[in-house]
């Protein structure tokens, strides 16, 4: 049956539409427009108790039993189990994956968020303290990535779900002011990214 994905068109949502492509499961946006607070719609509250976006419904979860999850970090998870895909079964190869999914979750997402928040201030005195203290995390974290994928195609070694997640925000770099030729490891992976037809189509896919 066909996973609902509640949405919008953001990093966050992104990661999961990625996903559910590159695992060729079946699904269906539902918008959550948070430009207009409809993710404090009790309803969409049901689902995601932290009013966040986004959020599956899963008519054949565990048992055969609808499940609703929220936190994009835990339906990576979530959806790594359930199909097998992207997520490794042996504990050894799974530690990488989950540090790196943790990463992004704790640090490559909530600093460049605050960029694109700051950025968008009008007020100059508003924006310059923190765009100065947001932008130099964002770069040290890219510079974090870079690191680490010198000497390996993807995070953790074969493609998972941390590579999903860490992508979701690297599609924003250029509202991160971000110029992906100063981190060419991550220009790399983005560009494999780029090539996949199951990427392309979560990435275009209409979330909004």
């Amino acid at each position: 049956m066909t996973i609902e994905l509640h949405t919008w068109n953001t990093p966050n949502g992104r990661k999961i539409s990625v996903a559910l492509e590159e695992m060729g499961l079946p699904y269906k946006v539902i918008p959550v427009n948070i430009a207009k607070g409809e993710q404090m719609a009790p309803a969409f509250l049901a689902i995601s108790p932290n009013n966040k976006i986004p959020a599956i419904v899963d008519p054949e979860g565990p048992d055969g039993k609808r499940v609703s999850v929220f936190e994009s970090g835990a339906i990576l998870l979530y959806l790594g189990e359930k199909t097998g895909k992207f997520l490794p079964r042996p504990l050894i190869e799974r530690i990488p994956v989950l540090e790196w999914l943790m990463w992004q979750m704790g640090g490559f997402g909530p600093m460049p968020g605050q960029v694109h928040h700051f950025i968008a201030l009008e007020n100059e005195a508003d924006r310059a303290y923190g765009l100065k203290r947001y932008m130099a995390e964002t770069r040290r974290l890219y510079g974090v990535l870079d690191r680490r994928l010198a000497d390996r195609e993807f995070v953790a070694g074969p493609l998972t779900v941390a590579d999903f997640a860490i992508l979701g925000w690297a599609w924003r770099h250029p509202r991160h002011k971000v110029e992906l030729s100063d981190f060419p490891h991550v220009e790399q992976l983005v560009q494999r990214a780029d090539g996949a037809p199951c990427h392309q189509r979560g990435m275009e896919a209409k979330l909004d």
